[in-house]
């Protein structure tokens, strides 16, 4: 059995690991299908199993900016201390996100837009996400410097709802037109094309992921017996079947309450559906790693989750970038199921090459059974 905190965090590395293997597939298929193959039902299900990586990114960094937040407490600090930390983590990941933006316009170029440049993509919203996030644990102890976990959740849950039910609003009669769209592309994720994008990750919806994170975090990380965090996890499973069920329920009402209804895009009763299957996911994960296999030996998917912020930023060159590894547009279902395969296990080397780099030697046990002394990260 690993050490308490090691079984206790690794499940927050299997599920971000899990982010980034649906991420790699999503995007492989996506990439290289031809458009024959993407006609396929094998297609369909591939892309719909690409709506789970970003608010598991999204939720995990709730998560781990929760842990934070905890231990800091524990250290005696002040909340405006703790809002610097945690802020100032945010802004290095937003800073990043812009980073990316302009290696991809440089790659590209000149074939790329410079509207490219100011895209709001996953890193982006994870980094401003991390920074409100930040903000509203500042309030809450700022108002009561020993506020009760109770109501830093109570806060989480509140900010993640009210993102919810403000989007479909905040995309039709409340979109912030007057912005400048750089700004505006922010809150509901407009661009430069009149109207709001799917493709692209605002704070609406987007953030409400992060801030369901954070409520889960301070509830499930907190300093209770083992034996309490199991039921604690039983029960997050059981809340997250129930609220699938009861966003189901919500969107077979006849009766709609906004004057535009997208289901896929904005709609809560699809938003709290994906915080049924997240909580779902995190018990499976929780349950996985501590009674399952999730930790007996080496890992990939904890191996991955521990640097997903640098395969996710490798990655997209070989799969969607100039240096493509296959042909784009241009293969089977079997061709591009080999380029996955090929991207999974170059990344995980790559992953295995950093944690050596970053002094976490990988001890070999036997030719199968492989264990790597790392410590789980609180990070995209």
């Amino acid at each position: 059995m690993e050490s308490s905190r090691s079984a206790r965090l690794g499940y927050i590395d299997w599920m971000r690991g899990l982010a980034c293997l649906l991420m790699f597939q999503t995007h492989c298929y996506d990439s290289w299908l031809s458009a024959t193959a993407r006609k396929s039902r094998f297609f369909m299900w591939s892309q719909l199993g690409g709506t789970l990586p970003a608010p598991l990114f999204l939720f995990l960094a709730g998560v781990s900016l929760a842990l934070v937040v905890d231990k800091l407490r524990q250290r005696g600090n002040s909340a405006q201390q703790i809002a610097n930390t945690t802020f100032r983590r945010g802004a290095q990941i937003l800073g990043l996100g812009l980073l990316f933006r302009l290696q991809e316009y440089a790659i590209a170029f000149p074939w790329a837009p410079w509207t490219d440049l100011l895209r709001v993509d996953i890193l982006n919203i994870i980094g401003l996400s991390m920074m409100l996030m930040s903000a509203v644990c500042w309030l809450v102890l700022g108002v009561r410097s020993n506020a009760s976990r109770l109501r830093l959740t109570s806060a989480g849950a509140l900010v993640a709802a009210s993102i919810s039910l403000l989007t479909p609003l905040m995309w039709t009669v409340w979109r912030p037109a007057w912005l400048p769209w750089p700004i505006e592309s922010y809150i509901n994720g407009v661009h430069n094309l009149g109207q709001p994008q799917a493709w692209l990750f605002p704070i609406f919806p987007w953030s409400a992921f992060a801030f369901a994170g954070l409520a889960a975090g301070f509830v499930l990380l907190g300093k209770s017996a083992t034996t309490s965090r199991a039921y604690a996890f039983v029960a997050a499973g059981a809340i997250g079947g129930g609220t699938i069920l009861l966003g189901r329920w919500l969107d077979s009402l006849p009766v709609h309450v906004y004057p535009v209804y997208d289901f896929w895009h904005t709609s809560p009763n699809f938003f709290l559906i994906r915080i049924g299957i997240l909580l779902t996911i995190v018990f499976v994960s929780y349950a996985w790693c501590r009674w399952g296999w999730g930790q007996l030996g080496f890992s990939p998917l904890i191996q991955l989750g521990q640097t997903s912020l640098l395969v996710y930023w490798v990655h997209i060159e070989f799969v969607y970038g100039r240096f493509s590894i296959l042909r784009k547009r241009g293969m089977t279902v079997g061709g591009a199921s080999v380029g996955l395969l090929i991207i999974f296990l170059s990344m995980l080397a790559l992953s295995l090459m950093r944690t050596r780099l970053k002094g976490r030697p990988i001890q070999i046990t036997s030719w199968f059974h492989w264990r790597a002394r790392a410590k789980p990260q609180a990070a995209f």
